[in-house]
């Protein structure tokens, strides 16, 4: 029995992955042709790093995806303890009208977002990237924030003000610590999804302007270079390290809720 779990595991691993494996192998494939190994090198890699395009795709794909975050994160953090206030019928209101995005197609947020900006008079670009990114990192920065705030104790609050601290002392002593672990899950998850993000990218984008994503889509229309292999694998080595961040930082919390649990017992 042991072995059928372990095979169907592996199966489901390899199901997951051959694809990825596959990509990182032709991205050090010296032909330019598929299916043909002819030995190794890091010529694609050596192009892309000289590719203009490439980098300014990057630099604009770093520069959005860590602004977006951090406005993203900001706007929720400000949001979640602001219906921490809110009566129970009007908080469940607002939750379930943040949870709606989540839910809703890409393409459909894309047009729509589309449709404001140019109905508001904005020209698309970098600026309209930003919003959009900001749009659709929101409700999930929420989803990282929200539980934790609404699960926070004032006891510590109360008892910084008693000892004399100032409301924004407190709040920047007492309650910002005990919700960073949730504020830097919203960060490293609305960065993700801005990086990651190609659908509403392409709406709200404009002329003379790409990120990575839409890059590898403008490229790829003229044909597949070993470079995109390159490209893409780097993008994947990116993806991995943010979910071991992510990870980790669950890991933390998880240390946090387990310290807090012992901390209610004691």
């Amino acid at each position: 029995m042991q072995k059928i779990k372990t095979t169907y595991l592996a199966a489901i691993v390899a199901f997951l992955y051959a694809p990825i494996v596959v990509l990182i192998a032709q991205s050090f494939n010296a032909s330019r042709y598929r299916g043909q190994w002819t030995g190794f090198t890091w010529e694609w890699y050596e192009k892309l790093i000289e590719s203009e395009d490439i980098i300014n795709a990057f630099s604009n794909t770093l520069t959005i995806g860590v602004t977006s975050a951090i406005l993203a994160t900001l706007l929720a953090l400000v949001t979640a303890l602001g219906m921490r206030q809110m009566g129970r019928q009007s908080r469940m209101l607002l939750r379930g009208l943040a949870n709606v995005p989540l839910l809703n197609a890409d393409i459909v947020t894309g047009i729509s977002l589309m449709l404001l900006f140019l109905g508001l008079g904005l020209k698309l670009g970098y600026d309209t990237i930003l919003l959009a990114h900001i749009v659709i990192s929101l409700p999930y920065a929420m989803l990282c924030i929200l539980p934790q705030v609404l699960t926070m104790d004032n006891v510590w609050y109360e008892a910084a003000r008693d000892l004399g601290a100032t409301p924004f002392q407190a709040f920047r002593k007492v309650i910002l610590p005990e919700l960073m672990p949730g504020i830097v899950a919203a960060f490293l998850l609305s960065f993700a999804m801005s990086a990651d993000d190609f659908i509403v990218t392409y709406f709200t984008k404009g002329a003379g302007i790409e990120t990575l994503t839409t890059e590898i889509y403008s490229e790829l229309k003229l044909g597949v270079h070993p470079e995109m292999y390159a490209l893409s694998t780097l993008f994947f080595c990116g993806v991995l390290v943010f979910a071991a961040l992510l990870m980790l930082n669950y890991k933390v919390i998880r240390r946090y809720r387990a310290a807090e649990r012992r901390g209610q017992e004691a």
